[in-house]
């Protein structure tokens, strides 16, 4: 086959081309830190990096979950102290009353104020708020569980509520407590209507039941809150090990492509060197 000038012409400029898009990927590629800047520079290294962004926005997703988790279970934690602090004073009250054996009128009115203000407390606690949502009504969430004159038991209010911590993994947040924060309450009106003829004897050991009872909700949030933290950890690796392997799939080595796009141009000069002498004069440059 004859080779003419014409083909040897059209073959350099081809290859001139196709160097110049090269090397124009390269520093592309330098300027964006990525191997690839739309998906048909390689198809499927951009599916796998959707995949890797899918699985660290999950990741992101599930890190404002147990967020809210420890939210819920820190006030509600802070909440039960202060059931608790009500209940030691109620428990002072009672042993006091007691011991002093016949309590004078102005004794009994003394306790009656200073019940009616842990009554108060005990309500404010009840319907602790974390954002909009009660933490103590079940999933009655957008209505105190003391509701003004009583406290909400039974349906919803007894309800436990879940929040999804990883995938197929759910932690209970709140704390069922609307029997606990009622029977509390029905004491001191106890307290408050019997006068003389109430056993603050037998209310000691009442408020203490009543005392372990605060203490178990208070170490099953301890429980719920440590593997909240486990879940915090198993998250962390889990996003740092989809960020690294994204980060492998996408980006760049700089040195290895400063390396490639510095070989590039020694190539491109050393064609464009040859095709100068490839390319030979035509008759009208003879003219000129």
């Amino acid at each position: 086959m004859r080779v003419t000038q014409s083909m040897l012409s059209n073959n350099m400029l081809r290859n001139l081309s196709s160097s110049y898009n090269k090397m124009g990927k390269l520093q592309e590629q330098l300027n964006t830190g990525k191997k690839v800047s739309r998906p048909s520079d390689d198809p499927v290294v951009v599916m796998k990096s959707l995949g890797y962004g899918m699985t660290v926005d999950k990741v992101a997703q599930f890190q404002k979950n147990l967020g809210e988790v420890n939210n819920w279970l820190d006030s509600s934690d802070d909440a039960l102290d202060g059931v608790g602090q009500v209940l030691h004073r109620a428990k002072e009250l009672a042993t006091n009353a007691a011991n002093s054996g016949a309590m004078t009128p102005e004794d009994r009115e003394k306790i009656k104020i200073e019940l009616e203000q842990m009554q108060k407390q005990l309500q404010d606690l009840a319907n602790t708020k974390v954002g909009d949502k009660y933490i103590f009504s079940g999933t009655m969430t957008d209505k105190p569980l003391f509701n003004g004159t009583d406290y909400e038991t039974g349906g919803g209010f007894d309800k436990t509520i879940e929040i999804e911590v990883f995938d197929g993994v759910n932690l209970r947040v709140n704390t069922n407590a609307g029997e606990m924060f009622k029977e509390i309450n029905d004491l001191f009106e106890k307290i408050k209507t019997d006068g003389e003829g109430f056993d603050f004897g037998g209310a000691i050991s009442t408020i203490e039941g009543h005392m372990d009872q605060v203490l178990t909700n208070r170490a099953d949030i301890g429980a719920r809150s440590n593997r909240a933290e486990l879940m915090h950890n198993r998250l962390e690796m889990q996003e740092g090990a989809a960020k690294k392997q994204r980060s492998e799939n996408e980006d760049i080595d700089y040195e290895v492509v400063i390396t490639e796009l510095i070989t590039s141009e020694s190539i491109h000069r050393a064609a464009l060197s040859v095709g100068a002498r490839i390319i030979q004069p035509s008759l009208v440059d003879f003219l000129r």
